[in-house]
């Protein structure tokens, strides 16, 4: 990696007017590029994005709602593609506090892990985290950690860093495209020699929403099933090129 790297935040937004403006100005001053990708929103989270006009954004629309997932690749993908180093994600409703976002940093810039997850179990206000979401993120965690065979401790936190080389080894068209996709990717990764690494991020819960409900739990449960038996594939992919604003089916 380069000395000076170049760092890219990935925003996956879904209905997000009322939060992605707070989201986005965030996002410390460092960030080259903020790649909002707006799935298919119904509400004005486009026109908001547009609005604040900060010339480091780089808005993809997509034409259909694919799911929380598929969002986030595409913005890896268009990443790629203008010539990211880091990947990061920060999701459009304001959960992840960017003072945070240079720890997470530290262990790519140090060549000790290709990927980096927030933990807030590490925080000093893991607390902050509704009871029920704490303890379901655990035992996610602990079948997580048995599917990829590294040990995890929140694997739920979409608060990451993601090396060019780590993303370049993904074939995106074959993750899983909604709720449970870190579970996916942490797997794929893991399977591929990845270097995982976690650092604390503060849980943040203000006026935002946040749940996780016992069919999300089966749901998730069954998305790590699929990825262990899935990983006897090797992956390819490709970089597909954009320009300025995109519109994807």
């Amino acid at each position: 990696m380069s000395s000076d790297p170049r760092i890219f935040v990935v925003v996956p937004a879904f209905c997000e007017e009322r939060l992605i403006q707070r989201t986005i100005l965030s996002i410390p001053g460092y960030v080259e590029r903020i790649i909002v990708v707006d799935d298919a929103s119904t509400d004005a989270t486009r026109e908001q994005v547009r609005a604040l006009a900060d010339p480091r954004v780089f808005l993809v629309c997509h034409a259909k709602n694919r799911g929380v997932g598929a969002a986030i690749y595409t913005g890896y993908q268009a990443g790629l593609s203008l010539g990211a180093d880091i990947l990061v994600v920060m999701a459009g409703d304001n959960q992840m506090h960017g003072d945070d976002l240079r720890d997470l940093l530290v262990p790519l810039l140090n060549d000790t892990a290709c990927y980096v997850k927030g933990n807030r179990h590490l925080h000093e206000r893991a607390r902050d985290m509704p009871w029920l979401r704490r303890s379901g993120s655990r035992l996610l965690a602990l079948v997580t950690s048995w599917a990829m065979g590294v040990r995890i401790g929140d694997s739920q936190c979409g608060y990451t860093a993601l090396r060019r080389s780590a993303a370049l080894q993904l074939d995106f068209s074959d993750l899983w495209p909604r709720y449970g996709y870190p579970n996916d990717l942490l797997i794929a990764l893991a399977k591929r020699g990845v270097a995982v690494a976690e650092v604390a991020v503060r849980p943040v819960y203000a006026d935002e929403t946040s749940g996780l409900r016992p069919w999300h739990m089966l749901s998730i449960l069954t998305v790590i099933g699929r990825s262990w038996w899935r990983e006897h594939r090797r992956p390819t992919c490709p970089e597909p090129s954009y320009s300025n604003e995109q519109v994807i089916g």
